[in-house]
């Protein structure tokens, strides 16, 4: 049984941020699903701004280290897909603040 949540997955994966803009990966809506197992394994399906980011592997490593700590953990899987395609829309409303998007 895994000794943490994906709401915990979600709160670390709070300290990963997008170099480029400075805003964190979950407030920007590039996190589309954290899903953990019995074992402690995780997969976390992502998005990045766009397809040609160039710091996505950077962000992807990140994230995979932002994991690390959390207690029994097993393997992490850091999935992108592009489908759907990540908006402005999707980021939270502190993000949308301090982007200064209304």
């Amino acid at each position: 049984m895994a000794e943490f949540t994906a709401e915990q997955v979600h709160e670390n994966l709070r300290n990963v941020y997008d170099p480029e803009i400075g805003v964190n990966i979950v407030d920007l809506g590039l996190v589309y699903d954290v899903d953990v197992d019995d074992d402690g394994d995780v997969l976390v399906t992502m998005t990045l701004t766009s397809i040609g980011c160039p710091l996505g592997p950077v962000i992807v490593q990140e994230a995979t280290n932002a994991l690390a700590d959390l207690p029994g953990i097993g393997t992490v899987d850091v999935k992108i897909v592009w489908s759907p395609p990540w908006t402005p829309d999707l980021m939270s409303e502190d993000a949308r603040d301090e982007l200064g998007i209304w």
